[in-house]
């Protein structure tokens, strides 16, 4: 890859959740979009429109049903597919979801999940995978907000972020380590959504509070590289890559809730160049955006805002080296089984062929020629800043249907 870390810039991530819901159902996402059936035709399809690296994930609770037994064949397919299509990979190891006889709070988590992710190590050397890219724990900021703190998601504790939290970075810490024994070319992503929080207008008091909340979107990194609480064992090393991701929601006045978002248009909206670049000045590491996506309709338009954003930022020094479409293939909502409709693809048949969602495709052609032509005189003059108001309805939209999904 000439010392690229991507094999290709613009990339494809399939949604891999395996949580269980408060419902007790548990979520499999490989299974219910059939990409685990179909990866290979899935894969080629994204090296067919020139994305020839994603993001995916593997099952712990399948391949680990009892401890300490492991079965990888599901997994052996997908990497296989993968390297036969000529399509990279990264790997996450726990995408929220992790097996019922696994406490994320038991003082043997991380050595639960340090032996998993060597295992899996083992399994990409196997089959021949000799520069992995693995991603040990998806969101963990995110994760331990949702799941320890305030307790809408798998394992809904409340009042434990910070005990998660460190829970997840001795977790992701161990894996990585463990990973890097097996190979020590291994590529570590650590993923967490970026976000911008204010304080209210009339509320100027909530102002330390709001940057507080807004300071915490840093605190795995800090904890990874050994910046903070180095009783966990970070260290420098640790920090490898960076995957920040970002929705049209990820702004908001504190204390939150979709009525306090902080609209597109607004004068208060944070440009996400300067949030890419905020992040590259905090920790010099490269980044890549990691999930980004919106539904319906705005798709084309959403991706034409992200990408350009991210050329912002690379033109001010950042060393941002992708952009992932995020998921990439369709699939049914978590809570409801709804149909989203945010990907490239849709739902596939019976025989593996899924639906192209053209008018994405079109502006990912389009959008492809702007990166190749990134640095060349006058690239910047053809490369305008979309107009973000159109994205002010299906933001509060998005808002309010993620607040109402909390329930």
């Amino acid at each position: 890859m000439d010392g690229r870390i991507a094999a290709s810039y613009f990339m494809g991530g399939f949604e891999c959740s395996t949580h269980r819901l408060r419902t007790g159902r548990r979520l499999d996402l490989a299974a219910s979009t059939r990409h685990e059936e179909f990866a290979s035709e899935d894969y080629a399809r994204l090296a067919r429109l020139g994305m020839r690296t994603a993001r995916d994930g593997i099952r712990w609770h399948l391949i680990e049903a009892a401890p300490g037994r492991y079965d990888f064949e599901g997994a052996r397919r997908m990497v296989r597919a993968a390297l036969e299509e000529g399509v990279q990979v990264m790997w996450d190891i726990l995408h929220f979801g992790w097996p019922d006889h696994v406490d994320p709070f038991s003082e043997d988590f991380p050595k639960r999940i340090g032996a998993f992710a060597h295992a899996f190590a083992e399994v990409l050397r196997e089959e021949g995978d000799f520069a992995p890219l693995v991603a040990p724990v998806n969101e963990i900021s995110f994760l331990a907000f949702a799941g320890g703190e305030a307790g809408f998601f798998n394992p809904f504790a409340h009042g434990k972020g910070d005990a998660l939290k460190h829970q997840l970075v001795r977790g992701a810490l161990a894996a990585g380590r463990a990973a890097r024994d097996v190979n020590p070319a291994t590529r570590l992503v650590h993923t967490d959504p970026i976000i911008h929080v204010i304080a209210r207008p009339d509320r100027p008091e909530d102002e330390p509070a709001a940057r507080a909340h807004e300071e915490a979107q840093y605190a795995s990194w800090d904890a990874i590289a050994g910046r903070a609480h180095p009783e966990l064992g970070g260290s420098p090393d640790m920090l490898d890559i960076l995957g920040v991701n970002y929705y049209v929601h990820n702004q908001w006045a504190y204390p939150g809730g979709h009525r306090s978002m902080v609209r597109p248009s607004s004068p208060r909206y944070r440009p996400v160049h300067e949030m890419l670049r905020m992040v590259y000045a905090r920790y010099g590491r490269p980044l890549f955006i990691a999930e980004t996506g919106i539904e319906e309709a705005p798709r084309p338009a959403w991706l034409a805002y992200m990408a350009h954003e991210a050329r912002a930022a690379i033109r001010r020094g950042v060393e941002c080296f992708g952009l992932c479409l995020y998921p990439i293939v369709n699939h049914p909502g978590w809570d409801d089984d709804r149909h989203c409709r945010n990907g490239l693809w849709d739902y596939a048949d019976d025989l593996g062929d899924r639906p192209l969602y053209v008018p994405l495709a079109e502006e990912l052609a389009r959008q492809r020629v702007l990166q190749e032509r990134l640095g060349l005189p006058g690239s910047e003059a053809r490369d305008p800043a979309p107009d973000l108001a159109g994205f002010d309805t299906i933001a509060e939209w998005v808002a309010e249907a993620t607040e109402r999904s909390r329930g």
